[in-house]
């Protein structure tokens, strides 16, 4: 799983002055009211992806966040959208549980207060929304570092 392609929408952020959780929502919003996952050719499956990648420096600088779904090849990438290769060596998995998207806010600072220790690799995480992501106060949400080998 640390290899995957992904077709989505994409926009550059920080977590500076909680200007990602405006940047991200307004992601979020257009990814569902513009039904992109419609306009994703080659899908490996209806889970949906937040990929955090070109990290300035660590997660206090800016970066991009893809909002798709995981493809079988990039060879066709529809007009509007991005499509990206993600490489990881290495993953560490969190899940997030709990009512969204609070649960996944809470993890990420969880993850944040370890930085340091994790060794992360800055390259590319992600998350992952299946089926249980929205289950109310009983969602899950798979989360996946980057960290060095």
């Amino acid at each position: 799983m640390e290899n995957f392609k992904i077709i989505g929408i994409s926009t550059e952020t920080t977590n500076q002055n909680n200007q990602s959780a405006i940047d991200l929502g307004k992601l979020w919003q257009r990814f569902y009211t513009e039904e992109i996952s419609n306009k994703i050719p080659n899908k490996e499956s209806d889970d949906v992806y937040a990929v955090y990648t070109d990290y300035e420096s660590n997660y206090t600088g800016k970066y991009t966040t893809i909002i798709g779904q995981r493809v079988t090849t990039l060879d066709h990438i529809p007009d509007g959208l991005i499509g990206r290769e993600i490489k990881n060596d290495k993953l560490i998995k969190y899940t997030a549980r709990g009512e969204m998207p609070q649960a996944v806010v809470e993890t990420w600072q969880e993850i944040w207060a370890n930085d340091i220790a994790l060794y992360r690799t800055y390259n590319a995480d992600f998350e992952v929304y299946g089926e249980q992501s929205q289950q109310g106060d009983k969602s899950e949400v798979e989360i996946y570092i980057g960290v060095r080998s």
